[in-house]
């Protein structure tokens, strides 16, 4: 998909589907807060996420996979892994997010990923602004 659309379609294509799916959390109700929402779209995968809230605008994500493959980015190869994040992995899980809570900006900065590392685990810091005047996310 990025060989043949560049990085704009699957980038537009992740955050659709992400925002989808968000759509149909926030439909079956549940869109509790942010640590849950992100435990749920993991868990669905089969993965085990252990989400650690910094602070009030700050989570640490740690993503673990039974075998040292991403079902997105696949086995390890460092040079497609950047292009993995950025234009399928963060867009995924912004319109996810941003379909569930609009009145925050979400950014993603990955620490390790397994296409990157050859670990079994993904590693994230989501960083959360505010669009409107409340001081952090439940």
């Amino acid at each position: 998909m990025i060989d043949i659309g560049r990085n704009n379609l699957p980038k537009a294509i992740s955050t659709k589907s992400g925002s989808k799916l968000g759509k149909l959390y926030k439909e079956r109700g549940l869109a509790l807060d942010l640590g849950f929402a992100l435990k749920q779209i993991y868990s669905a995968l089969n993965e085990k996420p252990v989400i650690n809230q910094l602070n009030d605008n700050t989570y640490e994500v740690i993503v673990r996979y039974s075998k040292k493959f991403c079902p997105i980015g696949g086995a390890h190869n460092p040079s497609r892994a950047l292009i993995f994040q950025e234009n399928i992995c963060i867009p995924y899980t912004q319109g996810f997010l941003n379909e569930l809570f609009p009145q925050f900006s979400f950014e993603s900065e990955i620490l390790n990923c397994i296409p990157l590392n050859n670990q079994k685990a993904c590693h994230y810091i989501l960083k959360i602004k505010n669009r409107k005047n409340t001081n952090h996310i439940t």
